[in-house]
């Protein structure tokens, strides 16, 4: 596919640590329930499902954020728990509730039942990605996303959310060998699902590792960053003559930084408990940063959000140089003000200029 030329690439150059003239933002789930045209358009999808199935429906919702904002990245819409869905575990979203899985994964059967899925039940996906990209038509670069064994395996375990995540720990202390078994079934089609993503378009891809801070010190290493670190390795990482950078975020998982650094990824995602002034000595500018400013702030008010902002910025240092991106600490709130987004972008383009 010839693509059209990329008019903003200052994200992927951040991540890249190459100069830039500003520091670039987008931000988690910024395609989402904080728009009023998102919850139309989901409302004329039926569902969550319909929607994120529907690549004209995905490449609509992921392109809604940029019609409003000056953001420098755009992110497909989609789920983490695709991926479990085409290993049949019955995928819906209960209203209020958040995702559920109809079959979890709890016995020994069913763990060795489970097995890569065929990418084709994700197709949808990769269409939506083709879509978005010409759609784009160069404007922004297109970054694509899984969610990290582990994580994917809480849900599969869990069959939901939860509070303590008992279920998968029970699992993990009493079989780990059921758990290590699980978490490389899923490292194998995460590799798989992102390089698919990457062959349709994307152009950097995140990998979501949202409960990794659940895990206790070694277990960590050895349950969610051993099977991050594998899905990085079999990562496409050059497409159209340009490298196709690699995120990797861990809620929770400041006092790992290091480690994450050190997996293979291109930049580290930082939740607002970590300072970035710090994360840099620590990680020693191998990788790029991103992050972090808590998502909260967005509702303190204008003067706050500015305020904030700098904040992160100045804790970053200069700019010039690259090697920070932008973002909320986690995922946008749905009651976020669509102004307070407005002027974070503004604040966060607009002060960072004068930081060379």
């Amino acid at each position: 596919m010839s693509s059209p030329t990329l008019k903003n690439d200052v994200f992927l150059r951040a991540l890249m640590r190459e100069p830039v003239p500003y520091t670039p933002l987008w931000l988690m789930r910024q395609a989402g329930r904080y728009l009023p045209e998102y919850n139309e358009t989901r409302a004329r999808a039926g569902s969550f499902m319909g929607l994120a199935q529907n690549p004209e429906y995905a490449c609509e919702v992921t392109l809604q954020p940029l019609a409003r904002f000056e953001l420098d990245a755009a992110i497909l819409f989609s789920d983490i728990l695709t991926v479990p869905h085409a290993m049949g575990l019955g995928l819906d979203f209960v209203a209020g509730e958040g995702p559920r899985f109809a079959h979890p994964v709890r016995s020994e059967d069913e763990v060795l039942k489970l097995a890569v899925p065929d990418m084709s039940q994700l197709q949808y996906v990769f269409d939506a990605v083709s879509l978005i990209r010409k759609e784009l038509d160069g404007k922004v670069p297109l970054i694509g996303f899984a969610g990290s064994p582990w994580t994917i395996g809480c849900y599969m375990v869990e069959g939901q959310g939860s509070s303590d995540y008992r279920l998968i720990k029970s699992m993990l202390y009493s079989r780990p060998d059921l758990v290590h078994r699980m978490l490389n079934v899923n490292a194998q089609s995460t590799a798989l699902y992102l390089n698919a993503q990457i062959q349709a378009g994307a152009q950097a891809v995140m990998i979501f590792d949202s409960w990794g801070g659940v895990l206790a010190d070694s277990l960590y290493q050895e349950f969610s960053l051993a099977y991050v670190q594998q899905v990085v390795q079999g990562l496409t990482r050059e497409r159209e003559g340009r490298r196709v950078p690699v995120i990797v975020f861990t809620k929770g998982g400041g006092q790992w930084i290091e480690d994450i650094a050190a997996c293979g990824c291109d930049a580290v995602g930082l939740d607002w408990t970590v300072n970035l002034a710090q994360a840099r000595r620590r990680v020693e500018d191998k990788v790029a940063l991103q992050g972090n400013i808590d998502p909260m702030a967005l509702f303190g008010g204008e003067a706050a959000i500015r305020a904030e902002a700098r904040r992160v910025i100045d804790d970053f240092g200069p700019v010039g140089d690259g090697g920070h991106v932008f973002n909320l600490g986690h995922g946008i709130s749905q009651f976020t003000p669509p102004e307070a987004v407005a002027a974070l972008v503004d604040e966060v383009h607009t002060y960072s200029r004068g930081k060379h």
